[in-house]
């Protein structure tokens, strides 16, 4: 067989043995067989010595010419073998969009946190700060800095878990208040809010909690007075439940506060005509207030010849019932969630 014969038949024998190739490491395998260093066709190359000058350049072409044939069979192959790969790659991966989608639950805010953080934002939009506090009280902050000394009768309205003749479970955030007027050094203006839990031994009903939330207002400054706890709660009830809400006060006693009062706003359901929720008067009772007693004031060091300041508090669990309709004050407390799932409207849905 002369060379150039051995030439053809090296093209025709890489041919048949890339069909078949069935991988990319085959291929590059079959690449270093033909076309590597020890490769038969760079062993043609040893015939050069065996040929005359006349035959040599043809040579050289032919096996040239070879090695591109080779590489390019080679290289159209692997353009081939890759797509054939890719697609195997896409078809396993394939999704079945038909296939039901799983439906992704997600949790959303509790109505008394909603109505916590708008009550918050309300009144930090007036300028007020947010202050907190223990929930552990002493007797000290609790009674006694809020014009309640010991043996004093009021302190029958509050029915309260005590865990040492000192030391009780606060039943109001009024300690705060009195805290924060206590750090106040400057004995200057305050102006604060104190949300936060409280507790009272009182037996669980649909309007009753031994454990709920209040939301305490403290403004101390000079010259302070009722006209300017009635604007406060009127832009309460204006934010909080609707333009066109009006406040009524009605004479009440509270030691802490004098004069004091309790605050109704124009019913929710009916707009203040009368209604079975109201029981047909057209008020709702939303919370207490009152101006500061000066006995508060001077035992937390303030001159109360100087400042007055005016007080509120409100449950926030009757504000969230009034607000989103919830006739039972437990289903705030039982985690049910065919309950909680239905304010995630307010939240544009399922996000």
């Amino acid at each position: 067989m002369s060379i150039f014969n051995e030439i053809e038949k090296l093209l025709t024998e890489s041919i048949e043995e890339l069909k078949s190739v069935d991988s990319l490491k085959a291929l590059n395998d079959l690449r270093v067989k033909y076309l590597g260093k020890k490769g038969p066709v760079q062993g043609l190359m040893k015939n050069m010595k065996n040929l005359t000058n006349e035959e040599r350049p043809a040579f050289g072409a032919k096996v040239n010419e070879l090695k591109q044939q080779i590489s390019a069979k080679i290289e159209e192959f692997e353009v081939q073998l890759k797509e054939r790969e890719l697609q195997a790659k896409i078809e396993a991966e394939r999704i079945d969009i038909s296939l039901p989608a799983f439906n992704l639950e997600f949790g959303n805010l509790h109505p008394l946190t909603r109505v916590t953080n708008d009550l918050e934002e309300l009144f930090i939009s007036m300028g007020y700060d947010v202050k907190s506090g223990p929930e552990v009280e002493t007797d000290l902050y609790t009674f006694e800095m809020l014009n309640l000394p010991k043996g004093h009768p009021a302190r029958d309205m509050q029915d309260s878990f005590y865990i040492t003749e000192e030391y009780l479970l606060r039943t109001h955030t009024s300690p705060v208040q009195v805290r924060t007027m206590l750090a106040n050094d400057e004995k200057g203006p305050l102006r604060i809010i104190c949300p936060g839990k409280v507790y009272r031994r009182d037996d669980d009903d649909a309007t009753h909690s031994h454990q709920f939330m209040q939301l305490e207002g403290l403004v101390i400054d000079e010259g302070i007075s009722l006209a300017h706890l009635k604007g406060t709660l009127e832009e309460f009830a204006k934010r909080m439940f609707g333009e066109g809400k009006e406040v009524r006060f009605r004479p009440s006693f509270f030691p802490f506060t004098e004069p004091s009062v309790e605050v109704d706003i124009s019913c929710v359901k009916c707009g203040g005509k009368g209604c079975s929720m109201c029981k047909e008067t057209g008020w709702i009772e939303v919370l207490g207030a009152g101006m500061v007693h000066p006995n508060v004031l001077e035992m937390s060091g303030y001159d109360s010849k100087k400042y007055s300041g005016f007080a509120f508090g409100m449950g926030i669990e009757r504000i969230a019932m009034l607000k989103y309709g919830i006739t039972d004050i437990r289903h705030l407390y039982t985690n049910d969630i065919r309950f909680l799932d239905q304010f995630k409207r307010l939240d544009g849905g399922n996000k």
